[in-house]
């Protein structure tokens, strides 16, 4: 294999995508039975890749797994032959949501991908996500028609039907990838339109002068679609061996119809028809009279020189068995039948299908051969990539993510002599690679620690030296001691005494793909965390923390569940390293020698959060150390999990679904810790908010106000008046929108300073495009402007944003006049021209919002006397922490405004009440007041939900339903995909409701349904937890005990009992139902 790695030229890097159970494990099993890895005979059955007892168990892929494949091109020439070897890194990835980390994770490290489509199912949720991630990750995609049997063995298509039926498809397909253009051209046109707009306002000479048009410039976005022409399309069968593309049959035909090879490609799709009478090929626009007479008769030329073939070999073997036609199909294309498979075709037609598909149609040249041609090698795909990835204002640069126009290829030039290297993918330039994930290898699975089978001469020559030895040693030794001897040279160990292997039983290997220079084993490299900031020197103390160095002890080739050891690695290939440990915890960029400024090629994936956790304690308490081992193992290896400690002392998991825990849990039981856990039930995130209803009751307001709270601390000192109002959804939204840019406001270098992890949007919505302070304070005011006139101009009176500063709740000032504006303040600090804050970026340190507000007001001490400005810290604190806490069960609260309309201060002896004892008792009552104006209007608790499509035929269709009404979900939507007896169900399912959902579904359906969830968002539960029935017809309906069970009140003490809350419970219920001691 190493001979494969010299030219990067020759390396190809690919993952396979695609939604569950569409065949990306047996479509890898084909390929990898091409380079003699496994028998032709268990492909579709062994699941190579599919290392984990867990995965081939549930039948599905739950880790991404690499392997290497050699494909060798013999090209004939007039002095001989040319022969090319290449080699394809392939990476099979999970297609459950849950595991969609490792898509992008793998997609990270490869150049194209192969997205696999059922052809029965279509396209799915998982499609659309993949395919999503191709065109942001910039990859060539290649699409691949799978499980083309299921055509004619299950829906029974005829070839006709069929034709239309990929069309359809592929028509879908072509519009989900047009709808990711036109996204990204509507975005490119607002930003044109803006900076021109913005030149025109400063009046831009140049820009008058050169006249540029007022329309934003068109882009072709030809080469962005799937066009079996083109051969980017592939038709196969991985179970069955079969693969083909046009161009498959155009190799045939052409000389038998005498038509180029070229032109034939292009008539084998679409309306094109072969008129015989006429000897000539017409389309169905051009057909004549009579021709239009006999269209009936007329086949589309896909329909009659490729599919009939197909269909006809299924028909001979699977629908109408006849040894006879097989026989008769074997001898018309020149290949040979094993007799045992004719023998036995009748039982298990599928042998037979391998056989002759394998001769004629086989899969892995086809596959190979459009990789080779379609996905660019590293020194062409990195110069279009890595410029976007480095530079982030070039991630729009290029119309068609894996296309350079000339025009756009100026854009993506190198500055510097590093980006030359990476963006030519160089052997000889500076060593750079990055590290998609980390994942464990048990040692006695590397290599260095396998068995070593020694050859006959080994054996001889060690067989030859052991009697020498003995004879040496003693004449008397016996033929049973030399026999001994000969057993014991059949097998060593390479490393340890006694066949032992000492160090850890775990080894973390780094997945890493080498985008420039040569890595040799023993070399020194740096290590690059994610939050290193390009922007600043490497020596800068914000920087310090995520540069490292290490020892690259060893490299290896990875080959699906075996390891290969290398002694280097070149620029554009994929392969593992060993000596990260501790170095790098989910992904990092290394890099060689000392230089001044590195590289990050991190990227932060926003899609796959994980939102669902669990609380894990040993059986035995004696065995802690070993549970914070196993968890500190499982955060490295797993890119998706997270681990922390609550405050409380527990140990939390927190996973993206249940599969994902599920997963997770299994590993720290067995691999990392290897101790017996205790799981908790799920923690499942819930929101507060108030909304205003009808049924609302009375409000206890002195001035009739509702939400209004009027409090005083300390006997009368100080007084004040809060009143709470649910945020319009207008502006709602727009706070929801824009985290991000909420907590970038406290400094004009967000980008440098902040880490972005914990403010991304959650759940597969779509990334926020972040504002300047600027268009953020104006659009505000603009949407604020649309809720009516009490909203109009609230941006000057925001004082803070909650909870953690960064939330959709804004406490609103009343009582200065904009004086405690943030807007403001923020504004006064940035144009100070040496600030305390320039002093502190300067030294290293980030800014609060506290030392912000400090540093513009005036300090007070200890013993001056308080005035109403000092108590500003105290108002936000408290905002703050009840916004975080609400009312209901100390879940975070969201969509509401906090109005702080009087604030009174008396004169009191400080001898008595110092400031301590005063901002302590205020931040209590204020917190309560908060919580208590909040609740003056109709509480409501915001579900966590589920987004989940369901596939079903009409059988089991009333199935789904019942267990979808039973999980308190609601049907959003049904589609019966044409042409087929499958329904697609969308529809939302509470978090909470959701575990053990998936294993329901598939019970009640026996197997013929099973779901895809993905995180949606919080909605509202409308269902107010305190509600008690008080109407004659509320009692009447449901009697004065109220049997009926108040959902939103079982969530709310639920949550509160967890977290050690109080919760009102009846000791007794029905006392008048109690039964005497006789009965």
């Amino acid at each position: 294999m190493d001979s494969y790695q010299v030219n990067p030229e020759n390396i190809r890097n690919v993952c396979i995508l695609a939604h569950v159970d569409h065949g990306k494990s047996s479509f890898a099993d084909s390929l990898l039975a091409s380079n003699g890895i496994i028998s032709n005979r268990l492909v579709g059955n062994i699941r190579y890749l599919d290392s984990r007892e867990d995965e081939q168990e549930r039948g599905i892929t739950m880790k991404s797994s690499s392997v290497s494949l050699k494909y060798r091109i013999i090209r004939k020439k007039a002095d001989g032959e040319d022969i090319e070897n290449y080699m394809i890194n392939l990476i099979d990835t999970p297609g459950h949501v849950d595991f969609y980390s490792e898509v992008f994770s793998a997609s990270r490290l490869c150049d194209g991908c192969l997205v696999l489509i059922d052809v029965v199912e279509g396209v799915c949720t998982q499609t659309i996500t993949v395919l999503q991630q191709a065109y942001m990750s910039s990859l060539r995609p290649i699409l691949v028609f799978n499980k083309l049997d299921r055509l004619i063995t299950e829906l029974k298509f005829t070839p006709n039907e069929a034709y239309h039926h990929l069309n359809k498809l592929l028509q879908q397909v072509n519009a989900v990838m047009g709808n990711f253009f036109q996204g990204d051209r509507m975005e490119k046109d607002t930003k044109w339109r803006e900076e021109r707009e913005r030149r025109m306002a400063v009046g831009d000479e140049v820009l008058m002068e050169d006249g540029e048009d007022e329309n934003f410039e068109e882009t072709d976005d030809s080469s962005l679609y799937f066009d079996p022409t083109l051969g980017d399309v592939i038709f196969s069968s991985a179970i069955d061996g079969l693969a083909f593309s046009l161009s498959s049959f155009a190799k045939i035909y052409a000389s038998k119809l005498k038509i180029p090879e070229q032109k034939l490609i292009k008539v084998f799709w679409g309306e094109w028809y072969l008129d015989a009478k006429n000897k000539k090929v017409v389309s169905g626009k051009a057909l004549d009279k009579e021709a239009v007479k006999r269209k009936g008769k007329l086949k589309l030329m896909f329909v009659q020189f490729i599919l009939e073939n197909i269909w006809a070999v299924y028909d001979a073997v699977v629908i109408n068995p006849s040894a006879e036609k097989v026989q008769k199909i074997a001898t018309s294309l020149s290949i040979k039948v094993r007799p045992p498979d004719l023998r036995s075709f009748n039982k298990e037609p599928r042998p037979l299908l391998q056989s002759i598909f394998s001769q004629w149609l086989p899969l892995p040249p086809l596959t190979f051969q459009t990789i080779i041609d379609h996905v660019p090698p590293p020194t062409i795909s990195q110069s279009i990539r890595l410029p976007k990835i480095i530079h982030h204002d070039l991630s729009g640069a290029t119309a068609v993510p894996w296309k350079v126009t000339d025009e756009e290829r100026d854009k993506l030039k190198p500055r510097n002599t590093i980006e030359q290297d990476l963006y030519g993918a160089s052997k000889d330039g500076t060593f750079i690679a990055f590290v998609s994930k980390i994942v464990v290898i048990k040692s006695a699975d590397l290599p260095q620690n396998q068995r070593k089978q020694l050859t006959a001469d080994e054996m001889r020559e060690r067989a030859r030296r052991r009697r020498e030895e003995e004879l040496a040693a003693s004449n008397d030794s016996t033929l049973a001691g030399s026999t001994a001897g000969d057993e014991e040279l059949r097998e060593t160990l390479l490393p340890g005494a006694n066949g032992t292997i000492s160090g850890p039983e775990e080894n973390l290997i780094g997945f890493c793909r080498v985008f420039s220079g040569t890595l040799h084993k023993g070399d020194i490299v740096s290590c690059i965390l994610p939050k290193y900031n390009v922007a600043l020197p490497s020596d800068h103390p914000l920087n310090a923390p995520y540069i490292s160095k290490t020892e690259i002890t060893d490299i290896y080739r990875i080959m699906g569940r075996e390891l290969l050891l290398l002694n280097e690695a070149v620029a554009g290939d994929v392969v593992g390293l060993g000596g990260l440990e501790g170095k790098i915890l989910k992904s990092g960029t290394l890099m060689a020698g000392e230089v001044g400024n590195f590289v990050n090629l991190a990227v932060v994936d926003t899609q796959s959060a994980p939102i669902v956790r669990i609380a894990v304690e040993p059986k035995k308490l004696s065995e802690m150390n070993k549970l914070v081992e196993g968890l500190r193992l499982l955060n490295q290896v797993d890119p998706c999990v997270e681990t922390f400690v609550q405050e409380t002392g527990e140990h939390v998991l927190l996973g993206a679904g249940e599969l994902h825990l599920e997963r997770c849990l299994n590993d720290l039981r067995d691999r990392f810790a290897k101790i017996q856990i205790t799981a908790s039930a799920p923690i499942v995130p819930f929101r507060e908010t108030a909304i205003r209803t009808a049924e609302m009751q009375p409000t206890k307001a002195p001035d009739g106000r509702r939400g209004t709270v009027v409090t005083t601390v300390h006997d009368g000192v100080l007084s004040f008046t809060i009143r709470a109002i649910p945020l319009p959804s207008p502006l709602l939204d727009f706070l929801q929108t824009h985290p991000k840019t909420i907590k970038g406001l406290l400094s004009e270098q967000r980008k440098t300073l902040e880490d972005d992890l914990d403010v991304s949007n959650r759940g597969g919505v779509t990334p926020e495009k972040e504002l300047s302070s600027e268009e953020f304070w104006s659009e505000l005011e603009k949407v604020a402007e649309q809720c009516g006139r009490d909203w109009k101009g609230i941006g000057d009176s925001i004082w803070a944003f909650g909870p953690k500063r960064i939330g959709a709740n804004i406490l609103v000032d009343r009582v200065s006049g904009g004086q405690k504006s943030l807007r403001k303040k923020l504004a006064r600090l940035h144009s100070a021209p040496a600030s305390r804050g320039e002093t502190a970026m300067r030294n290293g340190s980030t800014l609060d919002l506290e030392e912000v507000q400090q540093g513009l007001e005036s300090d007070a001490t200890n013993d001056a006397p308080l005035s109403l400005r000092d108590l500003d810290d105290a108002f936000d604190s408290a905002f703050q922490i009840a916004t975080g806490k609400g009312p209901l069960c100390h879940e975070p609260v969201y969509g509401m405004s906090f109005f702080v309309e009087k604030v009174e201060m008396k004169p009191f002896d400080h001898s008595k009440l110092n400031r301590h004892q005063l901002m302590g008792g205020l931040i209590s009552s204020t917190q309560e007041a908060f919580r208590n104006s909040m609740l003056d209007w109709s509480p409501r608790l915001a579900l966590a939900m589920y987004s989940c499509d369901i596939q079903a035929t009409t059988e089991v269709l009333g199935k789904v339903y019942g267990v979808v009404a039973r999980r308190r979900g609601q049907i959003i939507s049904e589609e019966m995909k044409d042409g087929t007896v499958l329904f697609t169900v969308r529809a939302l399912i509470p978090v909470v409701e959701s575990w053990g959902f998936a294993a329901d579904i598939r019970k009640k359906t026996s197997g013929a349904a099973s779901p895809q969830l993905v995180f949606h968002g919080f909605e509202i539960l409308d269902l107010d937890p305190f509600w008690v029935p008080t109407t004659e017809e509320e009692l009447e309906d449901l009697g004065e005990k109220s049997d009926r069970e108040n959902v939103a009140k079982k969530y709310m003490d639920a949550v509160r009992k967890r977290k050690g809350l109080f919760v009102e419970r009846r000791v007794v219920e029905h006392a008048e139902k109690q039964r005497t001691l006789k009965k």
